[in-house]
Protein backbone atom coordinates (compact mmCIF):
# COMPACT_ATOMS: atom_id res chain seq x y z
CA UNK A 1 0.00 0.00 0.00
CA UNK A 2 1.52 3.40 -0.80
CA UNK A 3 2.91 5.73 1.62
CA UNK A 4 3.45 3.02 4.54
CA UNK A 5 6.10 4.10 5.63
CA UNK A 6 5.50 8.25 6.03
CA UNK A 7 7.00 8.94 9.32
CA UNK A 8 3.96 9.64 11.99
CA UNK A 9 5.75 12.42 13.64
CA UNK A 10 5.86 14.59 10.40
CA UNK A 11 2.69 13.38 9.05
CA UNK A 12 1.17 15.42 12.72
CA UNK A 13 2.78 18.28 12.13
CA UNK A 14 1.68 18.75 8.50
CA UNK A 15 -1.45 18.46 9.86
CA UNK A 16 -1.32 20.64 12.36
CA UNK A 17 0.29 23.25 9.99
CA UNK A 18 -2.49 23.07 7.33
CA UNK A 19 -4.70 23.05 9.85
CA UNK A 20 -3.89 26.30 11.33
CA UNK A 21 -2.61 27.98 8.02
CA UNK A 22 -4.49 26.57 5.32
CA UNK A 23 -8.34 25.65 6.92
CA UNK A 24 -10.28 25.27 3.39
CA UNK A 25 -8.39 22.54 2.29
CA UNK A 26 -7.64 20.79 5.69
CA UNK A 27 -11.66 20.41 5.61
CA UNK A 28 -11.67 19.34 2.16
CA UNK A 29 -8.85 16.59 3.59
CA UNK A 30 -11.40 15.59 6.11
CA UNK A 31 -13.81 14.32 2.76
CA UNK A 32 -10.67 11.96 1.50
CA UNK A 33 -10.09 8.36 2.52
CA UNK A 34 -8.04 8.36 5.67
CA UNK A 35 -4.99 6.55 4.20
CA UNK A 36 -4.70 9.33 1.78
CA UNK A 37 -4.88 11.96 4.32
CA UNK A 38 -1.58 12.10 5.75
CA UNK A 39 0.17 12.27 2.20
CA UNK A 40 -2.80 15.39 1.42
CA UNK A 41 -1.57 17.11 4.41
CA UNK A 42 1.97 16.74 3.19
CA UNK A 43 1.61 18.12 -0.31
CA UNK A 44 -0.50 21.30 1.24
CA UNK A 45 2.03 21.97 4.18
CA UNK A 46 4.74 21.93 2.11
CA UNK A 47 3.01 24.65 0.06
CA UNK A 48 2.26 26.46 2.84
CA UNK A 49 5.89 26.59 4.16
CA UNK A 50 6.63 28.19 1.29
CA UNK A 51 3.72 30.47 1.11
CA UNK A 52 4.07 32.19 4.48
CA UNK A 53 8.30 32.47 3.64
CA UNK A 54 7.66 36.48 2.85
CA UNK A 55 6.41 36.95 6.72
CA UNK A 56 9.56 35.04 8.56
CA UNK A 57 12.16 37.39 6.26
CA UNK A 58 13.48 40.84 6.29
CA UNK A 59 14.15 41.05 2.83
CA UNK A 60 14.44 38.61 -0.64
CA UNK A 61 17.69 37.28 -0.28
CA UNK A 62 17.16 35.16 3.24
CA UNK A 63 14.06 34.18 1.18
CA UNK A 64 15.95 32.88 -1.71
CA UNK A 65 18.17 31.38 0.39
CA UNK A 66 15.02 29.63 1.97
CA UNK A 67 13.34 28.89 -1.58
CA UNK A 68 16.91 27.57 -2.26
CA UNK A 69 17.04 24.81 0.40
CA UNK A 70 13.78 23.43 -0.84
CA UNK A 71 15.02 22.75 -4.17
CA UNK A 72 18.73 21.41 -3.13
CA UNK A 73 16.19 19.15 -0.57
CA UNK A 74 13.84 17.96 -3.73
CA UNK A 75 16.55 17.42 -5.54
CA UNK A 76 18.62 15.01 -3.32
CA UNK A 77 21.68 18.07 -2.86
CA UNK A 78 20.63 19.61 0.39
CA UNK A 79 23.34 19.76 3.13
CA UNK A 80 22.64 18.09 6.39
CA UNK A 81 19.65 15.31 7.10
CA UNK A 82 16.72 16.49 5.38
CA UNK A 83 14.42 14.31 7.00
CA UNK A 84 14.98 15.93 10.13
CA UNK A 85 12.55 18.56 8.89
CA UNK A 86 8.71 17.46 9.49
CA UNK A 87 7.50 18.74 6.28
CA UNK A 88 10.52 17.45 3.94
CA UNK A 89 10.33 14.15 5.28
CA UNK A 90 6.70 13.90 4.97
CA UNK A 91 6.55 15.67 1.36
CA UNK A 92 9.80 13.61 0.06
CA UNK A 93 7.66 10.40 1.20
CA UNK A 94 4.59 11.02 -0.43
CA UNK A 95 6.58 11.79 -3.76
CA UNK A 96 8.73 8.76 -3.40
CA UNK A 97 4.65 6.59 -2.45
CA UNK A 98 3.06 7.87 -5.35
CA UNK A 99 5.61 8.63 -7.88
CA UNK A 100 4.51 12.36 -8.00
CA UNK A 101 6.57 14.43 -10.06
CA UNK A 102 9.08 16.62 -8.37
CA UNK A 103 9.25 19.08 -10.99
CA UNK A 104 5.58 20.51 -9.94
CA UNK A 105 7.25 20.78 -6.89
CA UNK A 106 10.23 22.74 -8.29
CA UNK A 107 7.84 25.10 -10.83
CA UNK A 108 5.93 25.87 -7.69
CA UNK A 109 8.75 27.21 -5.71
CA UNK A 110 9.75 29.07 -8.64
CA UNK A 111 6.37 30.96 -8.56
CA UNK A 112 6.71 31.61 -5.49
CA UNK A 113 9.64 34.08 -6.10
CA UNK A 114 7.49 36.70 -6.98
CA UNK A 115 6.36 36.67 -2.87
CA UNK A 116 9.63 37.53 -2.26
CA UNK A 117 9.46 41.12 -4.18
CA UNK A 118 7.32 44.09 -4.29
CA UNK A 119 6.59 44.46 -8.20
CA UNK A 120 2.55 43.91 -8.76
CA UNK A 121 1.62 40.90 -11.09
CA UNK A 122 2.68 42.20 -14.80
CA UNK A 123 -0.37 40.64 -16.73
CA UNK A 124 -3.56 38.91 -16.42
CA UNK A 125 -1.66 35.87 -18.01
CA UNK A 126 1.28 36.66 -15.95
CA UNK A 127 -1.28 35.88 -12.90
CA UNK A 128 -2.62 32.92 -14.33
CA UNK A 129 0.65 31.24 -15.08
CA UNK A 130 1.70 31.67 -11.29
CA UNK A 131 -1.85 30.08 -10.40
CA UNK A 132 -1.57 27.31 -12.71
CA UNK A 133 2.10 26.19 -10.85
CA UNK A 134 0.78 26.94 -7.25
CA UNK A 135 -2.70 26.71 -6.57
CA UNK A 136 -3.84 24.42 -10.02
CA UNK A 137 -0.59 22.11 -9.21
CA UNK A 138 -1.82 21.33 -5.71
CA UNK A 139 -5.26 20.23 -7.03
CA UNK A 140 -3.42 17.90 -9.40
CA UNK A 141 -0.79 16.70 -7.03
CA UNK A 142 -3.39 15.94 -4.60
CA UNK A 143 -5.58 14.10 -7.42
CA UNK A 144 -2.29 11.43 -7.89
CA UNK A 145 -2.30 11.06 -4.74
CA UNK A 146 -6.19 10.05 -4.59
CA UNK A 147 -5.69 7.82 -7.60
CA UNK A 148 -2.63 5.99 -6.54
CA UNK A 149 -0.15 7.35 -8.40
CA UNK A 150 -1.93 7.34 -11.26
CA UNK A 151 -3.27 9.69 -14.03
CA UNK A 152 -6.71 10.02 -13.08
CA UNK A 153 -7.80 12.72 -15.43
CA UNK A 154 -9.53 16.04 -15.07
CA UNK A 155 -5.84 18.13 -15.54
CA UNK A 156 -7.51 20.68 -17.80
CA UNK A 157 -10.53 20.88 -14.73
CA UNK A 158 -7.59 20.67 -12.08
CA UNK A 159 -6.57 24.23 -14.02
CA UNK A 160 -9.79 25.95 -14.34
CA UNK A 161 -10.70 24.99 -10.42
CA UNK A 162 -6.90 25.97 -9.20
CA UNK A 163 -7.53 29.39 -11.42
CA UNK A 164 -10.81 30.31 -9.80
CA UNK A 165 -10.01 29.45 -6.07
CA UNK A 166 -6.72 31.22 -6.56
CA UNK A 167 -8.14 34.36 -7.48
CA UNK A 168 -10.94 34.41 -4.73
CA UNK A 169 -7.78 33.33 -2.10
CA UNK A 170 -5.69 36.47 -3.28
CA UNK A 171 -8.73 38.93 -3.07
CA UNK A 172 -9.19 37.67 0.72
CA UNK A 173 -5.83 37.79 1.72
CA UNK A 174 -5.27 41.15 0.00
CA UNK A 175 -5.35 43.21 3.62
CA UNK A 176 -2.18 41.27 4.40
CA UNK A 177 -1.04 41.58 0.99
CA UNK A 178 -0.89 45.61 1.04
CA UNK A 179 0.33 46.02 4.30
CA UNK A 180 3.75 44.46 3.54
CA UNK A 181 3.66 45.79 -0.03
CA UNK A 182 2.69 42.94 -1.99
CA UNK A 183 0.06 43.73 -5.62
CA UNK A 184 -1.31 40.28 -7.14
CA UNK A 185 -3.42 42.40 -9.20
CA UNK A 186 -2.08 43.04 -12.92
CA UNK A 187 -0.81 45.90 -13.67
CA UNK A 188 -3.30 45.79 -16.93
CA UNK A 189 -6.20 45.61 -14.83
CA UNK A 190 -5.19 48.74 -12.60
CA UNK A 191 -4.23 50.51 -15.35
CA UNK A 192 -6.92 49.95 -17.01
CA UNK A 193 -9.01 51.59 -13.95
CA UNK A 194 -6.34 54.51 -13.14
CA UNK A 195 -4.99 52.65 -10.40
CA UNK A 196 -1.62 52.68 -9.47
CA UNK A 197 0.02 50.38 -6.75
CA UNK A 198 0.93 52.97 -3.97
CA UNK A 199 -2.90 53.21 -3.57
CA UNK A 200 -3.48 50.22 -3.19
CA UNK A 201 -0.17 49.58 -0.54
CA UNK A 202 -0.74 52.88 1.25
CA UNK A 203 -4.92 52.09 1.75
CA UNK A 204 -5.91 54.70 -0.96
CA UNK A 205 -8.59 52.71 -2.79
CA UNK A 206 -11.14 54.92 -4.66
CA UNK A 207 -13.84 54.01 -7.12
CA UNK A 208 -11.17 53.18 -10.29
CA UNK A 209 -9.80 50.46 -7.16
CA UNK A 210 -13.02 49.39 -6.55
CA UNK A 211 -13.60 48.80 -10.43
CA UNK A 212 -10.20 46.33 -10.37
CA UNK A 213 -11.23 44.28 -8.02
CA UNK A 214 -14.62 43.62 -9.79
CA UNK A 215 -12.70 42.62 -12.63
CA UNK A 216 -10.98 40.52 -10.85
CA UNK A 217 -13.82 38.63 -9.28
CA UNK A 218 -15.06 38.97 -13.02
CA UNK A 219 -12.26 36.77 -14.29
CA UNK A 220 -12.60 33.83 -11.10
CA UNK A 221 -16.32 33.56 -12.48
CA UNK A 222 -15.29 33.10 -15.41
CA UNK A 223 -12.71 30.39 -14.36
CA UNK A 224 -15.28 28.87 -12.30
CA UNK A 225 -17.68 28.45 -14.67
CA UNK A 226 -15.22 27.29 -17.64
CA UNK A 227 -14.50 24.45 -14.43
CA UNK A 228 -18.57 24.07 -13.88
CA UNK A 229 -18.49 22.76 -17.34
CA UNK A 230 -15.83 20.46 -17.34
CA UNK A 231 -17.18 18.86 -13.36
CA UNK A 232 -17.93 15.85 -15.52
CA UNK A 233 -14.41 14.76 -16.06
CA UNK A 234 -13.64 15.01 -12.07
CA UNK A 235 -14.25 11.10 -10.82
CA UNK A 236 -15.69 10.56 -7.36
CA UNK A 237 -12.13 8.82 -6.32
CA UNK A 238 -10.15 12.82 -6.82
CA UNK A 239 -13.27 14.83 -5.78
CA UNK A 240 -11.82 15.47 -2.83
CA UNK A 241 -8.81 17.39 -4.57
CA UNK A 242 -11.36 19.73 -5.98
CA UNK A 243 -13.06 20.44 -3.19
CA UNK A 244 -12.29 23.82 -2.10
CA UNK A 245 -13.11 25.62 -5.13
CA UNK A 246 -17.16 24.90 -3.79
CA UNK A 247 -15.88 27.94 -1.57
CA UNK A 248 -15.25 29.95 -4.54
CA UNK A 249 -18.64 31.52 -5.14
CA UNK A 250 -19.81 32.42 -1.82
CA UNK A 251 -16.43 34.30 -0.86
CA UNK A 252 -17.02 36.33 -4.07
CA UNK A 253 -20.38 36.95 -3.16
CA UNK A 254 -19.29 38.31 0.52
CA UNK A 255 -17.42 40.74 -1.31
CA UNK A 256 -19.77 42.31 -2.96
CA UNK A 257 -22.10 42.99 0.25
CA UNK A 258 -22.79 46.67 1.34
CA UNK A 259 -20.21 47.65 3.70
CA UNK A 260 -17.07 45.67 2.75
CA UNK A 261 -14.04 47.30 2.41
CA UNK A 262 -11.32 45.34 0.72
CA UNK A 263 -8.35 47.07 2.17
CA UNK A 264 -9.45 45.73 6.22
CA UNK A 265 -12.60 43.11 5.47
CA UNK A 266 -10.67 39.56 5.77
CA UNK A 267 -13.51 37.02 3.99
CA UNK A 268 -13.76 34.44 5.63
CA UNK A 269 -16.84 31.97 6.75
CA UNK A 270 -16.92 29.71 10.19
CA UNK A 271 -15.38 26.18 9.86
CA UNK A 272 -18.61 24.49 10.62
CA UNK A 273 -20.25 26.29 7.58
CA UNK A 274 -17.46 25.34 5.37
CA UNK A 275 -17.99 21.82 6.38
CA UNK A 276 -21.45 21.75 5.54
CA UNK A 277 -21.16 23.64 2.00
CA UNK A 278 -17.84 20.87 1.32
CA UNK A 279 -20.44 18.29 2.69
CA UNK A 280 -23.00 19.00 0.25
CA UNK A 281 -20.87 19.32 -2.52
CA UNK A 282 -19.22 16.00 -2.06
CA UNK A 283 -22.03 14.06 -1.89
CA UNK A 284 -23.39 15.17 -5.42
Amino acid sequence: MPGEHQPEGAQAHCEALVRENDPDRYYATLFAPADKRGHLFAIYAFSSEISRIRETISGPMPGEIRLQWWRDALEGQARGNVLDHPVAAALLATIEAFHLPRDAFLNLIEARTFDLYDDPMPSTGDLEGYLGETSSALIRLASLVLADGRDPGAAEAAGYAGLAYGIAGLLRALPWHARRGQVFIPREILERHGVTRDDIVLGRGGPGFVAALADMRSLARQHLARFEELRGTVSAEIRPAFLPVALVRGYLGRMERPGYDPLSTVIDRPGWLKIARLWRTARR
